[in-house]
């Protein structure tokens, strides 16, 4: 059976960078962005600990082909995505299962 991969997308502010990222641990990936554990980290220097999306993904390895995917797209894309799950912006992590 394929582990489990997710997708996510943190960022600091509507207007804000945008980070995707994937994992296969989302909770304790989204809480190393929140405690800044690596303090050169990309999202650690913008400050990106605001969970505002993510996808389940069957497979870390289709997990990380849609990370490429959408990497690959327009900025509008990503926000069309946070938009359809997340239209207020709101923080996820608490509501992680």
């Amino acid at each position: 059976m394929a582990r489990t991969g997710w997708v996510y997308i943190v960022t600091n502010r509507k207007d804000g960078v945008l980070y995707l990222g994937v994992t296969y641990d989302l909770k304790g990936r989204i809480a190393k962005h929140k405690s800044k554990a690596y303090p050169n980290s990309f999202t650690a220097r913008y400050n990106l600990n605001k969970l505002v999306y993510f996808e389940k993904i069957d497979g870390i390895v289709k997990a990380i082909e849609r990370e490429k995917q959408l990497k690959a797209g327009p900025r509008r894309k990503k926000i069309a995505l946070i938009q359809g799950m997340n239209p207020e912006w709101r923080d996820l992590f608490d509501d992680l299962p």
